[in-house]
C-alpha cells in the first residue's frame, strides 16, 4: 500500500498506524475521533482530548467516515 492523501486534512500511510486513516501531521487515528462521537462526545470534548487538532480536522474526519460509507454501500448494491 502506498501513501494516501485523502484530502488535505485525511492521510493513509503504511509507515504510521499500520495505514490507518490519520489527520495529516499527526498520529490521531479517524476512528479515536469516530470514537469519541460515537460515544457522545462533542467536538469540543474531542478538541479537548486532542488539542493538536481543529474544528476543521473533526469535520474532516467524519467526513472521511461518511464517504467510506457511502462507498461501501454503492459497492454492496453493484455487487448485489
Amino acid at each position: 500500500m502506498a501513501r494516501t492523501v485523502v484530502n488535505e486534512r485525511i492521510l493513509l500511510d503504511p509507515e504510521i498506524c499500520s495505514g490507518k486513516p490519520v489527520i495529516a501531521g499527526t498520529r490521531i487515528m479517524v476512528r479515536n475521533i469516530l470514537g469519541i462521537i460515537a460515544d457522545g462526545g462533542t467536538v469540543a470534548e474531542v478538541l479537548d482530548c486532542y488539542p493538536e487538532l481543529s474544528p476543521e480536522d473533526v469535520s474532516a474526519a467524519l467526513r472521511y467516515a461518511a464517504d467510506v460509507v457511502d462507498a461501501v454501500r454503492s459497492d454492496a448494491v453493484a455487487n448485489g
